[in-house]
């Protein structure tokens, strides 16, 4: 496609896809949403700057590392049910901005679409020039969110989109001058939210609770894979079923045990996904995960996935005997 393009765009078979959501970041991806993830997801690089568009049709929960030196700013491009992004509520076609070396968290609760821009901090003065807010560095270094306008929101994501297509569908490489327009192009679409952006209210939502579930993450994290329950979590942090209820039903909108059996569902298909046919065998890992009740955990697993374990695994087909027992 010539020097400048780099082009790569995919449907999605699974959440494992979402880990490169953003071009050259990795995110973790943790399945919230019930049923067979699908999506698509489109890249577009000009050098160093990239250009990601995602969609699909499930909640998912999304954390980035602080690993990155490159910032990335985000576009709502649709959400059918609440999108929150660290505290911030997100509303249709809001700007977020993820500075460099900082860790991400975010909470889609159902099928949504984004847009993300990435490039380096020392790219802004040049790409933002002649708006003297916004080519200054220092203006990126925080996290941010821009409240959209309505009308101006729309266009930008239209074009956006638009953008993108162009690109993915051009049959020749760019020069350099056309590179830095489509470039320019891009961030336009940014820089015209920014800039129109309405008053945000970002006081956040329940900001104890969020602090409660980054307690527990790091408790989950210390019990490493050991299955955990949630009397245990309780107990090591102090607080009752009720506030831990309540502090996962306002960030996630389900349970602590619905949550916990989420997040090891998720890691089981992960592990299914990612292993050669007869290098293991579903009824091994999914009593890794603490799942006893083989015959439950294939229902669990049906009704969160779309499929059954094995065919995640890629062979043979799962059966209960009477004692309980999986094999294949």
């Amino acid at each position: 496609m010539g020097q400048f393009l780099l082009v790569d765009s995919r449907k999605l078979e699974g959440f494992e896809g979402l880990h490169q959501a953003v071009h050259g970041s990795h995110v973790d991806v943790m399945q919230l949403g019930r049923g067979r993830l699908r999506g698509t997801l489109s890249h577009v690089g000009i050098g160093d700057f990239s250009l990601s568009i995602g969609t699909f049709n499930v909640g998912m929960r999304t954390q980035r590392v602080s690993s990155d030196d490159k910032l990335i700013i985000g576009m709502l491009l649709a959400a059918e049910e609440r999108v929150a992004h660290w505290s911030f509520d997100m509303q249709l076609n809001d700007v977020l901005v993820i500075p460099p070396l900082l860790e991400h968290d975010g909470v889609f609760h159902g099928a949504s679409a984004y847009a993300a821009v990435r490039f380096d901090l020392g790219e802004v003065a040049s790409l933002f020039g002649g708006e003297a807010r916004l080519s200054d560095p220092d203006t990126w270094r925080s996290r941010g969110h821009f409240r959209a306008n309505l009308a101006t929101g729309s266009v930008a994501s239209r074009r956006l989109i638009r953008i993108m297509s162009h690109l993915c569908d051009s049959k020749y490489g760019l020069t350099p001058s056309t590179a830095d327009f489509w470039k320019r192009s891009i961030v336009e679409c940014m820089a015209a939210n920014v800039m129109s952006s309405l008053p945000p209210d970002d006081t956040g939502w329940l900001p104890s609770a969020r602090r409660l579930i980054r307690r527990v993450e790091e408790y989950l994290q210390e019990a490493g894979t050991r299955p955990v329950h949630v009397s245990e979590i309780c107990a090591a942090l102090g607080v009752s079923r009720r506030t831990l209820h309540r502090a996962f039903q306002e960030v996630f909108g389900l349970g602590p045990v619905s949550f916990l059996r989420h997040k090891r569902l998720c890691t089981i298909h992960s592990i299914l996904r990612h292993s050669a046919p007869g290098s293991t065998t579903v009824g091994a890992v999914a009593m890794q995960q603490g799942f006893y009740e083989l015959g439950r955990f294939a229902q669990y697993y049906a009704a969160m996935f779309g499929e059954r374990p094995s065919q995640t695994l890629g062979f043979g087909s799962l059966s209960i005997t009477s004692d309980g027992a999986a094999k294949a």
